[in-house]
């Protein structure tokens, strides 16, 4: 049996549809009692005869943790909090996954790990601009320079190789770019940010290491069924990627018109270095929300290799070109 955690999610729920595209029959998803279920449901309808036991609880509980492992051979871990209060993305991402981790070492046989990380934990800021990010880059050394959300990632990637080398738990991680599709964000980051009704764009002619929602799951679901992937890394991106410039002239061409004004690289330096500067004469008044380092990460510009995920067996079951009109005509929908 296979066990799912947030898989109610954006992604999760998608995992579970893929797991059972691929032949599983017995899953068992676990739900917080406060978590909308319509999407995991209407996945579950798509697949007659399956079997996807809905087991209810919170890996907030140890003793939740070990009863929802009962039997199962695999876990497939996509329950991480994905904004919040600094306290609140540790506590769900971060303590919960080191519960989940206790109750697997102690398991009389030791289910295998597919760990779902992120491409926030490595440490680009100091790479050369096009530098190619593969599965050997370096993790993050400086996560106190970073944003919560990716700091909270590192942290947990490391705690499940610590549960790894230490108690010989099997593991595979995938690290996701940006994950996009149908009911996801209109924006990543890399693409820039929207302020008081103007959009600054900051990405320029970046390449975008995204991922279509469905293409992720069946890279996730595809590790999960194969011995060859455990105690391997697989980035997750898509074959074709777009610019940061090309996603931006999509989105207002198929969804809406949109104000935008481009920030070069140098300038978005520039600006970044005098709020870090403000932010340390004012004493913390100004939060430090832009930096060098943060821009540099973001922004600066990097290539993405998925060749490792490839020669595992993996392909996208969803062009790019037809990813994007889809989630466009969603967001177009949405946005009407």
């Amino acid at each position: 049996m296979i066990l799912v955690t947030g898989a109610t999610g954006f992604l999760g729920s998608r995992i579970v549809d893929r797991l059972l595209h691929r032949g599983e029959t017995n899953l068992r998803v676990l739900v917080r009692s406060s978590s909308s279920r319509q999407r995991l449901d209407e996945v579950v309808g798509g697949h007659p005869g399956a079997k996807v036991e809905v087991f209810v609880g919170s890996l907030g509980s140890k003793e939740r943790a070990a009863e929802a492992l009962d039997g199962c051979n695999v876990v497939v871990h996509a329950a991480a909090a994905l904004s919040g209060a600094p306290a609140d993305i540790c506590l769900n991402t971060v303590v919960t996954t080191r519960n989940l981790l206790e109750a697997m070492v102690a398991q009389e046989s030791k289910p295998t790990l597919v760990h779902i990380s992120s491409f926030g934990v490595y440490g680009v800021a100091c790479l050369p601009r096009a530098t190619v990010v593969n599965e050997r880059t370096q993790l993050e050394t400086n996560p106190e320079r970073r944003d919560t959300y990716s700091q909270a990632k590192l942290r947990q990637e490391l705690l499940v190789w610590e549960y790894h080398g230490r108690h010989g738990l099997p593991v595979v991680i995938l690290r996701p770019g940006v994950v996009y599709g149908p009911n996801g964000s209109a924006f990543s980051t890399r693409v820039g940010l929207n302020l008081f009704g103007l959009f600054l764009h900051l990405g320029g002619d970046n390449l975008l290491p995204i991922t279509y929602v469905d293409n992720c799951a069946e890279a996730i679901a595809l590790a999960a069924q194969s011995s060859d992937a455990v105690g391997e890394v697989y980035n997750v991106v898509d074959n074709d990627l777009v610019t940061a410039a090309e996603y931006l002239a999509l989105y207002k061409r198929e969804v809406k018109p949109l104000k935008s004004v481009r920030v070069p690289y140098v300038g978005m330096l520039a600006l970044s270095a005098l709020v870090e500067r403000y932010h340390t004469f004012s004493k913390g008044q100004l939060p430090a929300i832009f930096t060098p380092y943060k821009t540099a990460v973001a922004w600066k510009g990097n290539r993405f290799d998925n060749g490792k995920l490839r020669r595992l067996g993996w392909a996208p079951i969803v062009g790019t070109q037809d990813g994007l009109a889809r989630t466009f005509a969603y967001l177009r929908q949405k946005a009407s």
